[in-house]
């Protein structure tokens, strides 16, 4: 899942609030309950279908149930879902419990699900995790632009409780993604200004808003248990306070101070000395969470042959293990595909992957093809954003890229998660730039389908390859997940040779909870497993 971004007098303003928030020791002092842990802005308001990014993520899943969730180790379980049944993988009938409420008191019904679906699919409406929905039958139709209908043909409603779905293949992984937040339903209020419904939402989960000026911005977000979830994932807290962080030393300061009460990244300036400084209270586990370094095709160089060219010189430019071992202490793991070394059916030495090898003389050799394809002229840079703990990580990078291929090369910093995510998003960031994704559900195909497919929103490098897409599908209808597995291999080999975006790490998560804190466990997708904590 997803990433983010501000001004410069935003960002001035984001940071000092964040230290008098952080200064004033909130927690201890209001004298409440509530578990803080870090956050950071939300890009976009927080919408399900329109929340791509984990600062929205963290909270939009704890705001929704969907028909089904993922425990801290990844094993989906029904969560509305009374049955899913197919045949074939293709043709489902779905049946919800009864008696579910979204906060508001109105009744969760199919009718819910099926039109936050066709609300998240059809082109008009933009929806950023559109690509979630590219299986159902209609698809095609709903998010052409203009639209040829306003809903999926795949979808029907039953009755108040059934409803049914075909897809245009059959899938090998739609019925594990129905956890995945495109897929949460929506009340009857959201489509009146779906805008300010993600200001103040409504929604069907373990947690509600705590007040209608729960989302204070740019400070923090407060979540109460919803006293009418009938779910498996009950909140054994008495809240949930998203504290924003410009900084991820203040947070690391707070979580020593016993200000925050679970921090999911410990700044680099720390990794050598956490596991000291909070003993069992450290955590360090591989997690599905991948960091990458994209361009886009309208950056100067980095289209057609050239661009491949120069991906492919800057990755084996990269010392990988370097960096992992002296910035990041064993926290960040050298990458070895497209996706995360944590997933089902991940393997290693993949066709073409020694490009993600250090290997400065076949970086020249590379670099100077692409030289005589139009001249190399200006400064390689590569941005970030500065409230997520990036700065040393990119900046050894550029110095690498530098040092290997006698270029200009530098980090450019963006304040904060919002404001990259933003021009990412537009296509005007004009400059390579950092940008990670983190597992929504455990599948290879969600990081590939969101990250590469050529109709995805969340496409961030504007990759485009009919071919890949092609194999994409071949392999969602494959009848065995290892005949999947074949086919996705094929399909990163496609990757590799375009050079679709440059891999950089897999991560080891670092992560640790306060001493007011007994238990908090950090999940299979690297975020905390939030309903579990307990003070």
């Amino acid at each position: 899942m997803r990433i983010k971004t501000i001004t410069a007098v935003a960002a001035a303003a984001l940071m000092a609030t964040s230290f008098a928030l952080t200064g004033c020791s909130s927690d201890s002092s209001s004298g409440d309950d509530l578990v803080s842990v870090n956050a950071a802005e939300p890009q976009n308001p927080l919408v399900p279908t329109n929340t791509n990014e984990n600062m929205g993520g963290r909270v939009v899943d704890r705001l929704w149930a969907g028909l089904k969730y993922y425990d801290g180790g990844g094993t989906p379980h029904n969560e509305m879902a009374q049955s899913i049944e197919t045949t074939d993988r293709q043709h489902y009938k779905i049946t919800i419990k009864p008696d579910w409420k979204f906060t508001d008191g109105t009744a969760v019904t199919a009718k819910s699900f099926v039109d936050a679906w066709n609300y998240g699919a059809l082109g008009t409406n933009a929806q950023l995790q559109n690509w979630a929905f590219t299986p159902i039958l209609g698809y095609e139709d709903v998010s052409a632009s203009p639209p040829k209908a306003q809903t999926l043909s795949g979808l029907k409603v039953v009755d108040d409780h059934t409803f049914t779905v075909d897809l245009k293949q059959p899938s090998i992984d739609f019925e594990l993604e129905l956890g995945f937040a495109p897929f949460y339903p929506l009340p009857e209020a959201a489509y009146k200004d779906m805008k300010a419904y993600g200001e103040n939402p409504i929604g069907n989960g373990p947690y509600k808003f705590a007040n209608t000026g729960a989302w204070q911005h740019n400070v923090q977000i407060e979540l109460v248990p919803n006293p009418d979830y009938p779910g498996g994932r009950p909140a054994k807290n008495k809240g949930l306070r998203f504290k924003m962080y410009a900084n991820m030393d203040t947070a690391y300061a707070d979580l020593l101070q016993g200000n925050l009460d679970a921090l999911d990244v410990i700044p680099d300036t720390a990794l050598a000395t956490y596991e000291q400084d909070l003993g069992d209270r450290a955590i360090h586990k591989p997690i599905a969470y991948s960091q990458h370094i994209g361009s886009q095709p309208n950056l100067a160089h980095f289209s057609g042959p050239e661009g491949v060219l120069r991906r492919k010189a800057i990755s084996m430019a990269i010392n990988r293990e370097q960096i992992a071992t002296n910035i990041f202490h064993g926290t960040r793991v050298p990458t070895k595909d497209f996706t995360a070394f944590t997933l089902p059916g991940f393997r290693d030495g993949l066709p073409g992957s020694e490009v993600l090898k250090f290997n400065p003389d076949e970086a020249k050799k590379l670099w100077a093809q692409a030289d005589a394809i139009s001249p190399w002229s200006g400064t390689y840079q590569i941005a970030y954003n500065s409230d997520g703990g990036h700065q040393a990580w990119i900046e050894a990078v550029a110095n690498s890229v530098k040092n290997t291929l006698g270029i200009d090369a530098v980090g450019a910093p963006y304040p904060t998660f919002k404001s990259i995510r933003d021009e990412i998003q537009a296509k005007t960031i004009g400059k390579a730039f950092r940008y990670g994704w983190q597992g929504d559900y455990p599948s290879m195909f969600e990081f590939l389908t969101a990250l590469y497919l050529s109709t995805s929103e969340t496409n961030n490098a504007g990759y485009n390859s009919p071919e890949f897409d092609g194999l994409l599908s071949k392999a969602l209808a494959a009848p065995t997940p290892e005949a999947a597995y074949d086919i996705i291999a094929q399909a990163q080999a496609v990757l590799f040779r375009d050079m679709a975006d440059i891999p950089v790490f897999d991560y080891n998560v670092a992560a640790g909870r306060s001493d007011k804190v007994k238990k908090a466990d950090v999940s299979w997708s690297g975020l905390f497993d939030f309903e579990n904590i307990e003070k």
